[in-house]
């Protein structure tokens, strides 16, 4: 089985050999300039799981030190993901260009302590005030159901 998604024109088109994915919404002000909105919604998942079929482009950036390359539809310039120097072999994929979008609830929230102060954050959700350590994280991750 296999998720699916695509841009906001149709042009690009992804597929995700996965039964589900695990999302998280982050809070920082980066994500929140670069998505136009109060977080955004990650899903990180294996490179190998990814394809992505129809012309992008992408814009390589420099943040915390790391390179971060972006993933957008040549037609629509919708973001579809992003990698980064650090995780080599990951995709984060922007969860809003997912088919079953409307299916999916974070695992956590990060960056918690730049979140707008009209959101209210679900109990029972991992919450951090700033990046977690990885041990933090993969402990929200593995407790998380996936979605599908």
């Amino acid at each position: 089985m296999s998720l699916t998604g695509r841009c906001d024109c149709g042009a690009t088109t992804y597929a995700v050999a996965a039964e589900g994915v695990k999302a998280y919404a982050c809070h920082c002000l980066n994500c929140q300039t670069r998505s136009g909105s109060a977080f955004a919604l990650h899903a990180m998942i294996p490179a190998e799981t990814f394809t992505c079929d129809g012309a992008t482009v992408t814009h390589v950036r420099k943040s915390s030190g790391m390179e971060i390359t972006e993933v957008f539809c040549a037609t629509c310039h919708t973001r579809i993901s992003n990698s980064n120097s650090l995780l080599a072999g990951m995709v984060f994929l922007q969860v809003g260009t997912l088919d079953i979008s409307d299916r999916i609830q974070p695992f956590a929230h990060i960056w918690t302590s730049r979140k707008q102060a009209w959101i209210a954050l679900p109990d029972g959700i991992a919450a951090f005030d700033q990046s977690p350590s990885p041990e933090d994280f993969g402990a929200a991750l593995a407790a998380a159901p996936s979605a599908a």
